[in-house]
């Protein structure tokens, strides 16, 4: 699963991006390339303490910064990565990854996982544990595998899906051997299979009217399931309690309690300092400086699979004009965005040249760089080209309509206001005025879901290593989950036929050959990624720096 659209700028305190800059440089391409004497890939190094679970002591709390989302069924097209990681911790974790990336099955749910291939066409077997049962006592079995299935295909499209590749390739989910036994059937071979059910639904839940509305600022801990419940869930605060599950089955968890506490990033900060938190993310320079040496505290730090890009509303006015897009896109010089970023801080990182792998991943290509140059000089030249004539202001016209480009910011976060400062900057030589409009962070879910910005900022993490299974949440003109609206139906079907190819090699090949034609839509500029560093009281075990590994919940608590 991959979580979208983690979170804005002006939202860093939910995750980390600490690194140091990319140097700017003063040639034609460094919008597109990493400094010369930089590294070739980001790093993929985890640090998060891991420690076996019989070295873990029974008992604790594990408090951090957190608070629920608008939509909390991460399957939902407006579910963000929030509500991905508050729904692990009271529903099912099924498959997990290793940091890099190996499928790892959870014998509390899955005890026993069988794939083969038989005319061509793969047939994965899932036994579910016997005593595996929903909260509210409703059996765990293959119902609730067809129920996920059947939201996430999208054959019925009122249900608001997030993603519906790979789901869309099953033809049929039927009992095996018994209830505890789904047999799934795909047409053809889809070898990141296990992404579609790393968790699943309940039945119930995945009705039309439940899978869109139940989950919105509510918890349904009856239909979830695992060694933690909801203990308690404050719609007032946005604080979350999570205490041990008494119908729960498999290994117990270690923690007596798991605290989310509803804190923005400053706040955070000062709360970990005055002890009231167990882990923070260390932002930027500042806050990396204020925790670091605090007395039992160790930083955390290494590889992150985030990225943040540059969104583009093609159904806005002014930015339904190709023109104008590709105009800024190269006026926007990424490796000053990425100094903006990650100053003061002792990392280095190539500039990302995608949307679904990142460069320490095998396959990974820079597309951006091959379809994109930073040229301001020639932003204005196309421009003019295109119609858009220098005003007496210096700010372009076009049959009496000025240049202008929103660009929603939300919060008061510094470099959130840094990052937009400098992106009107850029844009005024080229004849482009940049209107900031300030929006609350509480806006951040109506924004994205009402399409309401012109450009915007925001940032993805991956959940698994299958990269480019998602290319069409990204790229597909008919598909939700492209924020854009860019596209067309002959790059759908281009996108769409790299993933009946069952040969990952070939698949990615393909999957780079595709993004690069639908960067030339220049709808969407990948700016940065940087490394997950985390401030951490000394003595939690399986926190911090994971890549793609996210640690079972019992598997989280304090060495003994």
């Amino acid at each position: 699963m991959r979580a979208r659209l983690a979170l804005p700028v002006a939202l860093l305190a939910a995750i980390s991006v600490t690194a140091t800059a990319c140097q700017s440089s003063s040639g034609k391409d460094s919008a597109g390339s990493a400094p010369k004497d930089g590294p070739s890939a980001a790093s993929s190094a985890a640090d998060y303490n891991p420690t076996p679970y019989d070295r873990i002591k029974d008992g604790g709390t594990y408090t951090t910064a957190g608070t629920f989302d608008d939509q909390g069924n991460p399957f939902n097209v407006n579910a963000t990565l929030t509500a991905s990681r508050v729904w692990a911790w009271y529903n099912a974790d099924a498959i997990t990854y290793s940091p890099t990336g190996d499928v790892q099955y959870n014998p509390d749910y899955y005890s026993d996982v069988k794939v083969a291939v038989a005319g061509g066409n793969q047939k994965v077997t899932l036994t579910i544990n016997p005593k595996a049962v929903f909260n509210d006592g409703t059996p765990i079995d293959w119902t609730a595998i067809r129920a996920t299935w059947q939201a996430n295909n999208g054959s019925d499209k009122a249900y608001a899906a997030s993603s519906t590749d790979g789901y869309d390739q099953i033809t049929s989910v039927e009992k095996g051997e018994n209830a505890k036994q789904a047999v799934i059937t795909f047409k053809g071979v889809n070898a990141s299979w296990s992404s579609l059910f790393t968790t699943f639904l309940h039945p119930k839940a995945a009705t039309v009217g439940n899978f869109n509305k139940a989950y919105v600022k509510r918890a349904h801990p009856e239909w979830g399931a695992g060694p933690y419940t909801v203990g308690t869930w404050d719609t007032h605060s946005g604080d979350i309690t999570f205490v041990r599950n008494p119908k729960w089955w498999g290994r117990k968890g270690k923690l007596d309690k798991r605290v989310y506490v509803n804190l923005e990033s400053t706040a955070a900060v000062n709360a970990f300092k005055n002890g009231q938190l167990d882990y923070v993310s260390a932002v930027d320079a500042e806050s990396l400086k204020q925790v670091k040496g605090l007395g039992g505290t160790e930083i955390r730090s290494g590889g992150s699979p985030f990225e943040y890009s540059l969104y583009f509303n093609t159904k806005s006015p002014v930015l339904a004009d190709k023109a104008v897009r590709k105009a800024i896109e190269e006026s926007v010089d990424r490796a000053q965005i990425a100094k903006i970023q990650f100053q003061g801080l002792d990392y280095q990182e190539p500039l990302p040249g995608s949307a679904v792998l990142y460069s320490f991943q095998k396959g990974y290509e820079d597309n951006v760089s091959a379809v994109l140059k930073y040229a301001p000089d020639e932003a204005g030249k196309q421009l003019g080209a295109a119609g858009w004539k220098p005003g007496s202001d210096g700010i372009r016209i076009k049959n009496g309509r000025k240049l202008e480009v929103g660009y929603t910011l939300l919060g008061d976060d510094p470099l959130g206001k840094a990052t937009a400062g400098a992106f009107a900057a850029m844009l005024k030589p080229a004849g482009i005025r940049l209107v900031i409009h300030k929006a609350d962070d509480a806006d951040f879910s109506n924004i994205l879901s009402e399409r309401k910005f012109d450009l915007f900022v925001s940032g993805n993490r991956s959940m698994d290593p299958f990269g480019a299974r998602y290319l069409c949440d990204f790229y597909c003109s008919d598909r939700d989950s492209n924020l854009t609206g860019a596209g067309s139906p002959a790059l759908d079907k281009e996108i769409r036929a790299t993933a009946d190819i069952a040969d990952l090699g070939r698949q990615i090949t393909a999957v780079n050959k595709a993004e690069r034609e639908a960067l030339q839509q220049y709808a969407f500029l990948p700016l940065y990624s940087g490394p997950s560093t985390y401030a951490v009281k000394k003595g939690l075990a399986n926190v911090g720096a994971t890549i793609f590994y996210s640690p079972l919940p019992e598997t989280v608590g304090w060495e003994k």
